[in-house]
């Protein structure tokens, strides 16, 4: 489902992608952790385009897109539009419209990039809503709701372009213990379902117990790529094993 090949990304000198390596398959939730500034979220940034790399290669879906250093051209731009329409983002400060309500918020995109119908977009908004829960609340604006509320609204908006795989940059790091559960267990629930996920998190809980992989960055690099109960109890990386006597 992803496959990531030699990604590389500097910002004014500064490398914060060092050769980045990783393969996904179809139904894995893996989780990306580090400690602050090591790269993990230039690397979800980069898998959806938002940050162009520098080089590298980069497969999401059957669709791929190849940097060589060489200018960004029209092509490229092309070809990162077909790839991002497989790939939904949710990001740490939701995001949300502030005008407009939940539902609006959900059915914006397929109405706008694939212009389905009013109707039968907010008929499968309101299907998105109740699965995250928030059906009652579909025609509030996200002033009115709690932040788990409102990130599992942007959770049913990436979902309403029915994406292949679904990246979130710390999607809980900005809510309290109880409203971070509400997020996880939708996480969690469409990880059941088979999506593909990847999740830069610092909620080593839920990563131990819900990831089939999980990828430690450090510097720029993938330092250790292991199964939760292997890298938690048996790091082969002295980075590794530092940094979760940091973080346990």
């Amino acid at each position: 489902m992803v496959r990531i090949r030699g990604l590389h990304k500097s910002f004014d000198g500064h490398v914060v992608l060092e050769r980045v390596s990783l393969d996904l398959q179809p139904g894995e939730l893996l989780s990306v952790i580090g400690p602050s500034g090591c790269g993990k979220s230039t690397l979800l940034r980069c898998l959806n385009l938002l940050e162009v790399p520098d080089g590298g290669h980069i497969r999401i879906a059957g669709h791929a897109i190849d940097r060589s250093g060489v200018r960004w051209s029209r092509q490229d731009e092309r070809l990162a539009h077909r790839l991002r329409a497989h790939v939904g983002m949710v990001f740490q400060g939701f995001n949300l419209f502030a005008h407009r309500t939940v539902l609006e918020n959900v059915i914006l995109a397929p109405m706008v990039a694939r212009r389905t119908p009013r109707r039968e977009a907010a008929d499968a908004a309101m299907a998105l809503l109740d699965k995250v829960g928030l059906a009652a609340v579909a025609h509030r604006y996200p002033a009115t709701l709690s932040g788990g509320q409102q990130q599992r609204a942007a959770i049913a908006r990436a979902l309403a372009m029915a994406p292949s795989v679904m990246l979130y940059d710390e999607p809980t790091s900005a809510l309290d213990p109880e409203l971070a559960e509400e997020v996880l267990g939708v996480m969690r629930q469409l990880d059941e379902e088979g999506m593909t996920q990847i999740v830069v998190t610092h909620e080593m809980r839920f990563a131990r117990a819900a990831s089939d992989r999980i990828v430690f960055m450090d510097g720029g690099r993938i330092v250790e790529d292991a199964p939760p109960d292997q890298l938690f109890t048996a790091p082969a990386d002295p980075r590794t094993r530092q940094f979760l006597r940091n973080v346990l």
